[in-house]
């Protein structure tokens, strides 16, 4: 029997490899843009930064180290220079293209960070397997900007697998939309109409604001925001607000607040403040035809008609008023029931002349 040569025996003790083999190795060189194994074989593997990790300029010496044991896909025995070209990311990718089938089937909920934010939707990552979420599954409201979603955590579920076609599309959108009905439903069991409850201003209209109370968003009406007159909601709230609210109605899932709380009434007290004969000032709020309405105090209005404004004839009460004005006059009638009061300047002058 022949003796074999010192090289033909270590030859013979090292392993055998091929193209797509899995491998496993121990590290032992790192440099920022490459790894070196050694895999058991004649010749060392090699993972550059682009075969590690789809995140752009990754510096490797943050995530590995000498003496690391990791598994790697054999792409070329021979990539030229006499090493092995190996790659870590599409074996981690195969791995997770099989995490997201079972998801897939299981309709189990993944959670995975953005890794980027694209024309049409979101990149999500799981396991180096990528998941396109279409802008319109992202949110269960329109979002014109998805730049905020950046580097974000997000739970989404599998809605169509087809690696082949490179066709792995996620959902986010069913998953708020199950959640907020839930959420919906357990407000709509403790709440009623009566109740406070403390909700945030999610948009500000020109007819109002729309507090999120929870699980449902409540209409507060403009005339439903203070006792007295409100020009704009704009100038009364913000988006990001906290109010403290009054249920008034709820019809079906609509919900009507408000911020009129009966114990904050002005008319409680006005029949002690406003008795037929008092003299009153206030401000002009609006006008008609026959008359000028003028505000005593938020909430208050009481009518100066067109024949009380002057002793001498008044054609139309913006030939002598106009809005904002303050008014001193006598009030002439109360009415607390149908929460009228009439007020008299030509009374108050009469008054005065008399006493002359």
């Amino acid at each position: 029997m022949s003796e074999q040569s010192f090289e033909q025996m270590l030859e013979e003790s090292l392993v055998t490899i091929h193209n797509n083999q899995v491998v496993e190795g121990k590290v032992i060189s790192v440099k920022e843009d490459e790894i070196v194994l050694n895999i058991g074989y004649k010749a060392d593997g090699i993972i550059t930064r682009n075969e590690y990790s789809n995140t752009p300029n990754i510096d490797l010496r943050t995530v590995v180290k000498e003496g690391d044991t990791m598994e790697a896909k054999v792409l070329k025995v021979n990539d030229g220079e006499g090493q092995v070209l190996l790659t870590y990311k599409r074996l981690m990718a195969e791995k997770g293209n099989k995490r997201i089938e079972e998801a897939y089937n299981n309709q189990e909920v993944l959670k995975a960070p953005v890794a980027a934010v694209l024309d049409g939707g979101l990149s999500v990552v799981v396991e180096e397997a990528r998941v396109f979420i279409p802008a319109s599954l992202v949110s269960d409201t329109y979002e014109k900007n998805l730049s905020k979603y950046a580097g974000q955590e997000i739970e989404f579920v599998i809605t169509e697998f087809n690696p082949k076609r490179r066709r792995i599309i996620g959902d986010r959108k069913q998953l708020l939309v199950a959640k907020k009905k839930e959420l919906q439903k357990e407000l709509f069991e403790k709440i009623s109409v009566g109740m406070t409850v403390e909700g945030t201003v999610k948009n500000v209209t020109d007819f109002g604001a729309f507090i999120d109370l929870g699980g449902a968003d409540g209409l507060l009406h403009i005339s439903e925001m203070s006792w007295g007159r409100v020009d704009s909601p704009k100038k009364l709230f913000k988006v990001g607000d906290v109010v403290k609210v009054l249920i008034k109605d709820i019809q079906g899932e609509k919900i009507a607040l408000s911020l009129k709380f009966e114990d904050q009434n002005p008319w409680i007290t006005a029949a002690d403040k406003y008795q037929v004969g008092t003299v009153v000032t206030g401000k002009v709020a609006r006008m008609t035809d026959f008359g000028a309405f003028v505000e005593l105090e938020p909430g208050i209005d009481a009518l100066l008609h067109v024949s009380q404004i002057s002793r001498e004839h008044v054609e139309k009460p913006s030939d002598v008023l106009k809005i904002g004005e303050e008014v001193t006059a006598k009030v002439v009638d109360f009415n607390g029931t149908d929460k009228k009061i009439s007020l008299s300047v030509k009374a108050l002058s009469d008054a005065s002349e008399d006493a002359e």
